[in-house]
């Protein structure tokens, strides 16, 4: 499969490559099988709300089980790589997790924001790996641009450390446990129906936001997790 062809396949699923790399001489990434080392990685996702209306129009969806995006990703992303010759590796496949941040981070200029979300100079908070192909060659010129400055380090107030109603983002790091609180506390808060209020404080980027039944797909599964978990 040649980059243009990827490109293309996954724009039918409002997919596209967020970066890739190629593995230096003290580093290894997972084989795609037995005596098959890969040789690059490509990590695919969505930017903004673009896979949105696909996902929404899908059997993972409509089929009311659990764990629908992650269902759609797998299937997405095992034809990607049969296609390919190449292995898909995913977010929620663990214990262990692979280290989709570190990868990110690799791949392109993303940096730490005090969301504890990678950010980006081009698409802010709002962009999302839904899984990673590791591929047996090289590929070659990246498909989206890498910008290297660090959006965080220049913003004048940092508007997202205000926002939160609870005081959750703070220049030392996020306090899951906080916004956890909140969230299951408060039923009818903006942060529990619309989306998280600080993360939309990001004053970058801001056309690429999530749409508001994506954002509150999310809210959804992260409190649905905390109560599978029996923290309310």
């Amino acid at each position: 499969m040649t980059p243009a062809e990827l490109v293309a396949a996954l724009d039918d699923h409002g997919l596209l490559p967020l970066g890739h790399f190629s593995p230096d001489e003290d580093e290894a990434l997972p084989a795609i099988a037995e005596d098959m080392p890969a040789a690059s990685l490509v990590l695919i996702g969505h930017v903004g709300s673009s896979h949105w209306s696909r996902f929404t129009a899908s059997p993972e969806y409509l089929d009311g089980q659990p764990d629908p995006l992650d269902r759609w990703s797998g299937r997405i992303g095992d034809s990607l790589a049969a296609r390919a010759g190449g292995r898909a590796l995913y977010p929620f496949e663990g214990p262990p997790f692979h280290p989709f941040q570190r990868w990110a981070m690799r791949a392109r200029a993303l940096h730490s924001s005090p969301l504890g979300i990678l950010i980006d100079a081009e698409f802010g908070l709002w962009q999302a790996f839904r899984f990673a192909l590791l591929l047996p060659e090289p590929v070659g010129e990246a498909t989206v641009s890498v910008v290297t400055s660090a959006p965080c380090d220049e913003c004048v107030g940092q508007p997202c450390l205000a926002a939160c109603p609870v005081g959750a983002t703070t220049p030392a790091g996020f306090d899951h446990h906080a916004c956890a609180d909140h969230l299951l506390s408060h039923e009818h808060s903006a942060c529990r129906t619309r989306v998280c209020v600080a993360r939309a404080a990001c004053p970058v980027a801001p056309q690429w936001r999530y749409q508001s039944s994506h954002a509150r797909f999310h809210i959804d599964a992260f409190v649905g997790g905390l109560l599978r978990r029996g923290d309310r």
